[in-house]
Formats: C-alpha cells, structure tokens, sequence
C-alpha cells in the first residue's frame, strides 16, 4: 500500500509530455483516423481541436498558417444568385465539404437547402483568430444580420436555419460568433439574458434547457455567454455589483462536481470525465473561485488519463480522442502547467498576442 501511494503521489509530480501530445496533433492534422469517418460532418471542429490544441501546446510553428487560412474560408457559405434578400439561410460557415451541395440539386420546394451552422462558424472563427488571420476581411454583417434569424422569441438560438435544438450551446456559440467579430448586431443580448438565467436550476447548476438537469458543459455555456456578452465579470466572487445569477448556488453545484478521485464530473452520480477539468474549472476560474479547486488532486486526475501515444481520454487508461485531448490541454493550462499559453477562458482558446 505505502508502495502504491508512492506511485500516485510521483505520477501527480511529473510534467505533462507536451512533446507527445504536439505529435499526437501533428499527426491528426495530416490525416485523421478512419474511426473519425462517422464525424465527417463535424470536419471543421474536428481541425478547431487540431489547430487550437496546436497554439495551447505552443506549437503553431508547425503547420503552415495560409494552408490553414484558405482551407477554413473554403467552407464559408455565400449567397447564391437565386438567394432572396429575405432568405432565412444563415451565412456562416459549413461543418464539412459534403455538404456543400449546390440547390440545383434539390427540389427547394420540398427540401431546404443547406446554410452555415453556428458550432462550426465559431469553430472556423475561432481558427482563423488562432492563426492571425484578420476577421475584418470577412463580410462580418452578412454574417450576423443571417445569425440574427436563428435566435428564437425566448432568447435561445437553433444552430441551423430549419429543424435542430434549440438550447444553451447555441447561445454561447451566438455570442462568441458576436464577440469575435466585434458587432452586436446579431442578437438580442436582453433576450439571450433572460433565456440563459431561465436556464438555471434549483441547485444552482444550468441545464441545456429550462427545467432540464444541470450539466457541466451547460453552465460553461452560460457562464461563458454572460461574460462576453459583458453581463457579468471575471472574479464574479469580489464583486459587490449583483450579477444575475444565484452565485453562491453555482458555486456550491461547481465545487461538489469534483469527485474523490480528484477530476471534475458533468453531472451528479456520474464518473470524473477529462473534459470537466475545462468546462467546470473554467467557471470557477470566472466566478474567482480556483483556489478552492483541489488542483493537485486534479492534476493527478488527469495525468491518469494521458495517454502513452499522445492526447487525453476520456477515463482513466482508455485510447485518446481529439475531443477530450483538446479539453485535457486546455485544463492542464487552466493549471498554469509550464509550456503552455494561457487561454482566453470565455472564448475556450489560447490567448493570441
């Protein structure tokens, strides 16, 4: 026994292999594995990790920034010839090129055709600001006057112009769309408000949605969302301006989410996750609260969950996912690991000087 706890407090000492985890993303940017095939329609988040993972680890000398810059704009949605001035189509950016089908194709009475979506627009702007790239080239109010026809009459925002959820993730994306290109104009801010507050729940903790479970990546986005829409401020905890919030339930839903074993979970009764450490910490880190987060027990937590060949997964001693790696990096800088960039914590990317 007393050789085991000797084990775990060294594993808890050690640095992350940064090394490692630059190759694991290298080689993911050269080619994805087949067992990402079922996420083609995500491509563009799937290089969001790649290529934002890169800048965390320091390590965005390694690719070739124009490759990137082109081949993010090749998927930008624009306005077609036949598109009416009053066409509900958002213009933002496509999540694969297999989608990118010309209606031509398509009976447009009877199927609608496909516009941007807000996940993958905030991925592909987020790239973009990664590798330098001016958002002042893009046609930012084409953009956002479309986004502005996603959000709903209760503040929330579908990510897509016809048929999809409507809940907390696409507010937050709504939002970091509208702070990154530097313009309000395509939301109503007071609406996505009231929506976000509806959405906390008796514990203190956010659901997607209103009278839903509270969940960590839900309250990331809420929490988040307020901050750049400029409703509350970092250090929320030493502010004596009131903030909207019911803070000290959040704070005790937030600090009860870490489990004996040191790493965060998503909701009540569940398994320490590695992508937790991100959205959970990240809201203690707004709230002001990060020292009362058990920070070694954590580390230790997640150093279980490297992985040998590069990357994080998801639990303890299981294969790497891009997903959870991206999450494991962000969490390891929340840490202040060395080698590391600090992130820009309302965005989820690494500051860009």
């Amino acid at each position: 026994l007393c050789c085991e706890n000797t084990h775990r407090e060294r594993e808890r000492e050690r640095e992350m292999d940064r090394d490692r985890h630059v190759q694991y993303l290298l080689m993911m940017y050269e080619s994805i594995p087949s067992d990402y095939e079922e996420q083609e329609i995500n491509r563009l988040t799937l290089a969001y990790f790649v290529i934002s993972g890169l800048n965390i680890l320091n390590a965005l000398d390694r690719i070739d920034k124009e490759q990137v810059v082109n081949w993010v704009l090749s998927f930008q949605v624009h306005p077609s010839d036949s598109d009416s001035k009053d066409s509900r189509k958002f213009y933002g950016f496509y999540g694969s090129t297999t989608i990118q089908f010309s209606s031509e194709l398509f009976d447009t009475t009877k199927l609608s055709h496909n516009g941007g979506h807000l996940a993958s627009t905030y991925c592909a702007l987020a790239m973009l600001k990664t590798v330098g790239y001016d958002l002042c080239k893009l046609d930012s109010e084409l953009i956002l006057i479309s986004m502005k026809n996603l959000q709903q009459h209760n503040g929330s925002f579908m990510p897509i112009h016809a048929g999809a959820e409507k809940d907390l993730r696409f507010v937050y994306c709504a939002a970091a769309i509208c702070f990154m290109l530097n313009s309000w104009c395509g939301m109503d801010r007071e609406k996505a408000k009231e929506y976000i507050l509806s959405c906390q729940s008796y514990d203190g903790g956010f659901g997607l949605v209103p009278g839903s479970e509270s969940h960590g990546g839900a309250t990331y986005c809420a929490v988040a969302a307020l901050r750049l829409m400029g409703f509350i401020e970092d250090d929320l905890l030493s502010r004596s301006t009131p903030s909207h919030l019911n803070v000290s339930m959040l704070l005790e839903w937030c600090l009860q989410r870490q489990a004996a074993d040191g790493g965060f979970q998503g909701r009540s009764n569940k398994a320490s996750d590695t992508c937790y450490a991100f959205w959970i910490g990240g809201v203690l880190r707004i709230l002001g609260a990060q020292k009362l987060i058990d920070r070694k027990a954590l580390r230790g937590f997640l150093l279980t969950c490297e992985s040998e060949y590069g990357g994080f997964s998801k639990f303890p001693r299981k294969f790497p996912d891009l997903y959870h790696s991206y999450y494991g990096f962000s969490a390891f800088s929340l840490l202040k690991e060395p080698g590391l960039k600090p992130l820009c914590l309302a965005l989820g990317i690494a500051d860009i000087a």
